[in-house]
């Protein structure tokens, strides 16, 4: 770590002898949790540079959904919320709270970086060391960036499919406030409100949910519904000291519990997950803001356990924790008008546990493992010229057990007519090294290899008619070495299926070769007033490209995907929405023998307002009522209708 400071420093030294180039200049705010005050404006992003961007300087592919856009989704659940954005798709092994995989053009769900306020939200003790994005619901966000592509650079070797970065509502007058309610089919309610206020020196705001739901099966056939109850809290406070620095601190916490069924029948099993997410930091601006910086720490704590009332001699069955303790460093350096520097360093220790007892074994050794990753990085962002912006950034990382890597990426943005038509291109490399429960458990292999991948897009952005209309095309294309997958073992003859002589049921190993490709379509059209049509498409080949699989699709990837919404707002008030989503088939197993059928959803949502600050909403998912899976045998939701009233003051 002190290696990585001091690099860190030297680097910041270099660019402050610059300063005589730019007495009056003004570095953008190191900032990752969010574009302050930007609720409702999608033309900022963070995410992409990790500080506050016009969307037109980026080259990389973002989409962002503001307030006010999640808030007309009237989605409870943030995946299925992502689902409607390109090149994402998810699988859930049954309703809220099971187990979820989000996949950004095709990429594994432990390639995604998922963040709340900056912080990182991988556990190290899930299987591939990703985050289940299961129990995540919108309660108090106000903005998510999905930047697509690999951005291993800025936020780590994780980051090789994209970057989730959600942030939780920061108030911005004196005090106030807003409540939620709502209920429907299956008997699901859920609650959330928060209370907030800014002031010259202080900024804060707490809020809480409360979720529940009867829920359906699980498993497909299954007769018995699978309920799932979750409560949330948050809260931030900033306090400034003066105009140059501040300090802050947020946290959100958050605890469930959902039923689930295995994978051929109704079980009684049920489990529960707690999460902690907490962040504190100290912000500093120097030479009159031209050298903003962040000093910040991050925690996380997973806790996750599995129960079985039906065996009563060892009613747990699954038993994990994971913790992250992350030091951060992040500098901004305005070095001319047009040049911006930003750069940093991250200490992260990480460790587990689990324990997966059973009757047999009702007490079974705690496997355990922990991992430290020291990294600095740098990027240079500069307009070369009028409308053309270049970035470029290294990221080089000191493994425990891997040793040192060096990662690169650039981008480029070019604005042209007037901003009207913006080209965008960008590269980047990823390096994924084994996680601990692929390391050190049960099924854990030593001798891994890190996974390397290589990634690129390139696209065009053009608006016409005078600013009623827009289309995005993006091509993209990803090549993956070594990745790690999961092997099933039928015989104790097989490799590594019985280390020591004792037989287990599978284990991690090395796959050769993946590689993904494919073209993100969006279109954005307003014919008339108070009319909005809006549409994405995205194509995605992503096959194995090595072993007996070779050429076939990678499971329960869909190869095509769409959403398209119509949005009328009356001259009564009244906003209605017919939202339509189709997912092509997919394979449920690496030979493509089995497969999981396409599906079409159309969704209806509505909203009025009676007053200011006060709206009714209300919403028919599924109104077709199509019977359809994400993963072969397990259960989704049928037809449901639910009505709400949202409160702003």
């Amino acid at each position: 770590m002190i290696r990585a400071f001091l690099s860190s420093t030297a680097l910041a030294t270099t660019l402050i002898a610059g300063a005589a180039f730019a007495d009056d200049q003004k570095a953008p705010e190191a900032d990752v949790a969010g574009a302050t005050g930007a609720n409702g404006v999608a033309e900022l992003v963070v995410t992409a540079t990790r500080t506050v961007q016009p969307i037109e300087k980026v080259g990389a592919s973002v989409t962002v959904l503001t307030q006010p856009a999640i808030e007309a989704s009237q989605a409870i659940s943030v995946v299925e919320l992502l689902a409607r954005t390109p090149g994402v798709s998810f699988t859930r092994n049954g309703g809220p709270g099971t187990t979820t995989g989000l996949n950004i053009r095709g990429a594994e769900g432990q390639h995604t970086v998922v963040l709340i306020d900056g912080v990182k939200l991988n556990d190290p003790s899930s299987t591939q060391g990703g985050f289940n994005s299961g129990n995540l619901l919108v309660g108090d966000i106000s903005r998510i960036e999905i930047l697509r592509g690999a951005q291993s650079t800025l936020w780590g070797s994780q980051a090789i499919g994209g970057v989730v970065n959600i942030v939780t509502a920061e108030p911005t007058t004196p005090l106030g406030g807003s409540l939620d309610v709502e209920g429907g089919a299956r008997q699901t309610g859920y609650v959330r409100g928060g209370l907030g206020g800014a002031s010259d020196k202080i900024t804060w705001r707490v809020a809480g949910g409360f979720y529940s739901t009867d829920g359906f099966s699980a498993w497909k056939a299954g007769k018995e519904a699978d309920g799932y109850h979750n409560t949330g809290l948050s809260g931030r406070l900033r306090y400034k000291f003066s105009d140059a620095v501040s300090a802050e601190v947020r946290s959100v916490w958050s605890k469930g519990k959902n039923d689930f069924d295995a994978f051929n029948g109704d079980s009684a099993e049920y489990g529960r997950t707690e999460e902690l997410v907490v962040y504190s930091g100290l912000n500093v601006a120097l030479l009159d803001g031209r050298w903003n910086n962040r000093f910040g720490y991050a925690y996380t704590d997973t806790d996750r356990e599995n129960y079985n009332p039906l065996q009563p001699t060892a009613p747990m069955t699954f038993d994990a924790a994971g913790k992250n303790r992350r030091w951060e460093y992040q500098g901004v350096f305005a070095v001319t008008e047009t040049i911006s520097a930003t750069f940093g360093a991250e200490s992260e220790k990480a460790r587990m546990r689990t324990r997966s007892p059973s009757t047999f074994a009702p007490n079974p050794p705690v496997t355990r493992g922990r991992v430290g990753v020291d990294s600095v990085y740098g990027q240079l962002q500069a307009e070369l010229v009028p409308g053309l912006t270049l970035t470029a950034g290294v990221r080089y990382e000191d493994h425990d057990t891997y040793g040192s890597h060096t990662l690169g990426q650039a981008s480029a943005a070019w604005a042209l007519n007037e901003g009207n038509t913006v080209l965008r291109a960008s590269f980047g490399q990823g390096f994924r090294a084994p996680g601990l429960y692929e390391l050190f458990s049960e099924y854990g292999n030593l001798n891994l290899s890190p996974e390397k991948f290589d990634s690129w897009d390139a696209g065009i952005e053009q608006r016409f008619l005078g600013g009623k209309a827009r289309a995005v095309a993006t091509w993209f294309h990803r090549e993956a070495d070594n990745e790690i997958r999961y092997f099933s073992c039928s015989s104790a003859t097989q490799p590594l299926c019985a280390p020591g002589g004792v037989f287990r049921y599978g284990y991690y190993n090395n796959v050769l070769k993946t590689k993904a490709q494919g073209l993100e379509l969006i279109g954005e059209y307003k014919p008339v007033e108070g009319l909005v049509l809006s549409g994405n498409y995205t194509y995605t080949d992503a096959e194995t490209d090595s072993g007996a699989a070779k050429g076939k699709q990678l499971t329960r990837r869909p190869k095509n995907m769409g959403n398209l919404s119509a949005t009328y707002v009356w001259p009564v008030k009244l906003s209605t929405t017919v939202a339509v989503r189709y997912v092509g088939k997919t394979y449920n197993n690496d030979l493509n023998t089995q497969v999981v059928k396409d599906y079409t959803l159309v969704d209806l949502r509505a909203s009025y307002p009676l007053k200011d600050g006060l709206e009714v909403f209300g919403r028919v998912e599924n109104a077709f009522d199509k019977d359809y899976q994400t993963i072969l045998n397990y259960g989704t939701p049928g037809r449901g209708a639910f009505v709400g009233l949202r409160a702003r003051f």
